[in-house]
């Protein structure tokens, strides 16, 4: 009998490890499909809609160098988000959920008041 409830006990344990990634939490069960559709609606959301009005002031040269453009710049910054997603290592690193997690894992506590500073005033700025 005592054979059977330490089994059971090691088999919940291995069944409790396949639910929870390296650092404790529940595992995601994004797929890469997933993430396409969220990117895709993240940028339908909000470049679609004001397209054709840009590309009517700007023309069809300018408009197209200027998609490409910010097309670029895009692909450049989630590059930079998701090599901070993990640090100091991309590998072993612990993980950065938050964008303030991410900044002061790689500017360090002294550097993170700026950055948090700025985020919290930024709102007021536009009234001033």
């Amino acid at each position: 009998m005592q054979n059977c409830s330490s089994l059971s006990t090691m088999e919940s344990r291995y069944l409790d490890s396949e639910k929870f990634d390296d650092d404790g939490r529940v595992k995601r069960t994004g797929t890469w499909k997933s993430a396409t559709a969220h990117i895709i609606t993240a940028v339908i959301g909000s470049g679609v809609l004001s397209l054709a009005w840009c590309f009517a002031q700007l023309g069809w040269i300018a408009g197209t160098i200027t998609l490409v453009l910010f097309s670029v710049i895009t692909m450049f910054n989630s590059l930079l988000l998701s090599d901070c997603y993990r640090s100091p290592d991309p590998v072993t690193g612990t993980r950065n959920y938050t964008y303030m997690d991410a900044v002061k894992s790689n500017l360090g506590k002294f550097n993170f008041f700026p950055v948090l500073l700025h985020n919290n005033l930024k709102h007021y700025y536009k009234f001033m």
